[in-house]
């Protein structure tokens, strides 16, 4: 195999990768919270090669190294966590976060953790009974709550009393409201992510953070104010920050790119088949 044909594969099995990248990215235009991914792409090796001597003829001006490349590999993917646009929906369970922030969940018994920009939330009940805010697919949201013994403030679920209206204000923390009574149930806990590329996507429109990667070097605990801008907003939820035209577009491009590369495969097999068929 030449290594223009070489090239070429490489280069369109890159392609491919963004041309999946992108219609995930279509796909998930109207999924609440959802963060449209990007895709970063490097050169392979790069040879310096030099030509035969019999190149060098009289008059020859050009010197006779050349650079031969081997395609480009899609080396890293990660979120863009830019806002997207807000949408009310009149719907207590639903928090939208306005600024760069993330909720975070419990996505198994074991404890480990998700995040997501999706405050598609809802009241469920839970394993012990309670009635607890979590997300569409049943993972509880993890808050800051008073522990009753201690009385400080531990890491657990919103619990909402029967008969209690969910009242969610800016600063994240939460109350339950009922005729006449008012009790605070906590405070939802909230994360930036410091390297949004060691984010992971996984189903549900959860990120995680990869194994044998430090969390705290990945995500912070920040708490809204007036300094860094972040808010939570009761009865909105985020949309997609997905442009559709944007991503038609690069589409576009990719597609073009791509048949430009299946071309090139196609024309050096057919420089093979006549130098195999030439005869001495």
């Amino acid at each position: 195999m030449n290594s223009s044909m070489i090239n070429a594969m490489v280069s369109m099995n890159a392609l491919q990768s963004k041309l999946d990248l992108l219609a995930d990215n279509i796909a998930n235009v109207n999924t609440v919270g959802y963060k449209r991914k990007e895709a970063t792409f490097e050169d392979l090796l790069t040879n310096l090669r030099r030509q035969p001597d019999t190149f060098n003829q009289p008059g020859r001006l050009t010197p006779m190294d050349f650079t031969q490349g081997w395609g480009a590999r899609m080396t890293m993917v990660q979120p863009n966590l830019t806002q997207g646009p807000l949408q009310g929906t009149e719907k207590d369970t639903d928090i939208a976060i306005e600024g760069n922030a993330m909720f975070e969940v419990t996505v198994d018994p074991a404890g480990n953790r998700g995040y997501t920009r999706s405050g598609a939330f809802q009241l469920t009940v839970g394993a012990n009974g309670d009635t607890i805010l979590a997300t569409e697919e049943g993972y509880p949201v993890v808050a800051m709550v008073e522990d009753p013994d201690t009385g400080l403030m531990v890491e657990g679920n919103i619990v909402v009393p029967q008969g209690f209206n969910l009242r969610v204000n800016p600063d994240g923390t939460v109350l339950g409201v009922s005729s006449g009574e008012t009790r605070e149930l906590g405070s939802i806990k909230l994360l930036q992510a410091t390297r949004p590329a060691a984010l992971t996507a996984v189903s549900d429109n959860l990120f995680v953070v990869a194994n044998g990667i430090n969390v705290g070097d990945v995500v912070q605990r920040i708490v809204p104010d007036s300094q860094n801008l972040i808010q939570l907003c009761q009865g909105y939820l985020e949309q997609s920050n997905v442009k559709l035209t944007d991503e038609m577009t690069e589409l576009i491009n990719v597609q073009r790119a791509y048949q430009l590369a299946a071309r090139a495969l196609s024309s050096s097999d057919t420089m093979m088949q006549l130098a195999n068929g030439l005869r001495a």
